[in-house]
């Protein structure tokens, strides 16, 4: 059977057995991936996978099960154990599908799908191509290695309400970290790149060269005091500051109170000029899809709009209880319930260059790495383990290391400026941000 009707039989079976609705999910995937180091091919890996996952409903109370087979002739043990499960759970007033599905569109208009699977050998030359580069910049003295990818997967969806929808996608990764200096004197930096298509992947060497320099740039770094600064983020890690914020506006956070943005909608949040996108429909885009973890049409969204919160990130259980209508970001697993989460999330770039964004920066902050996960989502407390560079009279200086930078969002959203800068290399991107008012801990 094809997997559509694979899981209509799951289905119906599930229903037979006494569940009063149902859907399942189904992934098919492979994978390649290898590792270089010095020279050196140290494993070429690949993989192969069939996970089903199955969520049954009887009456207000869901249990979702999942399987590595998708083997018809164990339905009826998996069945069993999803239905025994929801008997016992509390009853969730919020739980259900849609019961008036769309038909999903086909997907051939995001064009996720690269026909061409590399070979072992067409990795390894991509791994080695990035760790020469680096290795051949002057101050890099040894390697972590490269590593290089690909992966292709089809999601199948069906719920016992009649929604039926399928898509495939592609994937190519290359990674490389270099280490420059001796002794405890090292500096470690990375870069890595990843694109829907083998040929849209950026060049391994201009990859490896920048790994390199980064690494060469951190030598010797210095503490510097503690201060009140303006803090720039490099666009490596500028989009953790968006993804801080798609967090506060996640459906579930928002209905369980625990978001410092649970009262702003239609309310200024960012200054007038910014604008934060989530485009699940963007060709060849790393995050894209015609439809949702539950069934539901996707669709681009403004986010923001002029600074003011347009929207929150809904899936089905989240809109229900919030009195709004759903909007096509529900995310799950085989193994999980559906949960909301972003597609393609972008801050729309500035008017100004990042050395104009920096310009008037007497002593300032660049931020180029940023360590732990310091972030409160009830009050918007931030405090991040950072390392990078000082800014001194509007251009990059020294190396910095061991420095904490916080704030709060509510005042950092308000007061951040994007640069012009934006390049879609992520899922969650972002362009050079400026940030003003943030508090160094330092020496």
């Amino acid at each position: 059977m094809n997997p559509p009707e694979l899981l209509g039989a799951l289905l119906a079976a599930a229903r037979e057995a006494g569940a009063d609705a149902a859907d399942a999910l189904l992934v098919t995937s492979a994978s390649l991936s290898v590792a270089r180091r010095l020279g050196e091919t140290e494993h070429v890996e690949r993989a192969e996978a069939r996970d089903l996952g199955l969520r049954v409903f009887v009456g207000r109370r869901a249990a979702i099960v999942s399987a590595g087979s998708a083997d018809p002739a164990g339905f009826p043990a998996l069945i069993e154990r999803a239905l025994a499960m929801a008997r016992v759970v509390p009853e969730d007033p919020f739980a259900g599908l849609d019961e008036t599905p769309q038909a999903p569109p086909e997907a051939g208009f995001l064009d996720l799908l690269d026909p061409a699977e590399p070979s072992p050998d067409l990795l390894i030359a991509r791994a080695a191509c990035a760790e020469e580069a680096a290795l051949a910049v002057p101050g890099v003295s040894n390697s972590e290695g490269a590593e290089a990818g690909w992966s292709r997967s089809t999601v199948t969806l069906a719920t016992s309400a009649g929604f039926v929808g399928s898509y495939a996608r592609s994937g190519h990764s290359l990674s490389v970290t270099a280490l420059a200096g001796s002794g405890t004197a090292m500096e470690r930096d990375y870069d890595y790149a990843s694109a829907v298509f083998g040929g849209d992947l950026e060049d391994g060497a201009a990859l490896g060269r920048r790994a390199g320099e980064r690494a060469v740039a951190r030598l010797n770094p210095v503490r510097p005091k503690t201060a009140r600064l303006p803090v720039v983020y490099d666009p490596r890690i500028a989009g953790s500051l968006i993804g801080h914020f798609a967090a506060a506006i996640n459906g579930a956070s928002i209905a369980r109170g625990t978001s410092f943005l649970k009262d702003r909608m239609d309310q200024p949040v960012f200054g007038p000029e910014i604008a934060i996108h989530d485009d699940p429909h963007r060709r060849r885009g790393l995050r894209s899809r015609p439809f949702d973890g539950e069934g539901q049409r996707t669709a681009p969204a403004v986010l923001v709009e002029g600074g003011v919160l347009r929207a929150f990130l809904l899936d089905l259980r989240s809109a229900r209880q919030l009195g709004l209508a759903p909007n096509g970001h529900a995310a799950r697993s085989t193994g999980g319930p559906p949960a909301p989460a972003p597609s393609n999330l972008y801050l729309a770039p500035g008017r100004q260059t990042p050395a104009a964004l920096m310009a008037d920066i007497k002593e300032g902050v660049y931020v180029t790495e940023l360590i732990g996960m310091g972030v409160n989502g009830i009050t918007g407390d931030y405090s991040r383990g950072a390392s990078g560079f000082m800014i001194r009279g509007g251009v990059i200086a020294e190396p910095i290391a061991e420095i904490t930078i916080a704030g709060n969002l509510i005042e950092m959203f308000a007061h951040l400026t994007p640069a012009d800068d934006l390049v879609f290399r992520r899922g969650t991107d972002a362009p050079t941000i400026r940030v003003d008012g943030l508090t160094l801990a330092g020496a």
